[in-house]
């Protein structure tokens, strides 16, 4: 993927039967279709709830980390997230934009 593409490139959407519950320590993610019960730590939930609708491109969501998070480079905060979505596809629960959105999202209404 080209830098400008990795811009501009979109946050992938919770996956619709996905459980959100906040707990001291960050938050506990359970989907109930695949079983899956996924802890994250209080940044990780951060992420979580930057997903969309809140924030629509990954540059969007990492510039918000990095202003709560000013101590930390944008590129460790990049790598960071981006490890984090790469997880939470791999156990579906999140789905690709143009998944949750079908082939018109894809198109960009062309």
């Amino acid at each position: 993927m080209t830098e400008a593409s990795e811009s501009e490139r979109l946050l992938p959407i919770p996956e619709g039967s996905v459980v959100y519950k906040a707990v001291a320590d960050g938050a506990v993610l359970f989907s109930g279709v695949t079983e899956v019960y996924f802890g994250l730590n209080t940044v990780g939930a951060q992420i979580w709830e930057l997903l969309p609708p809140a924030t629509t491109r990954l540059d969007d969501l990492v510039a918000e980390m990095a202003r709560r998070y000013p101590d930390v480079g944008v590129e460790e905060l990049r790598a960071d997230v981006v490890q984090l979505l790469t997880e939470l596809e791999e156990f579906q629960l999140v789905v690709a934009p143009a998944r949750a959105g079908g082939e018109r999202a894809a198109v960009g209404g062309a």
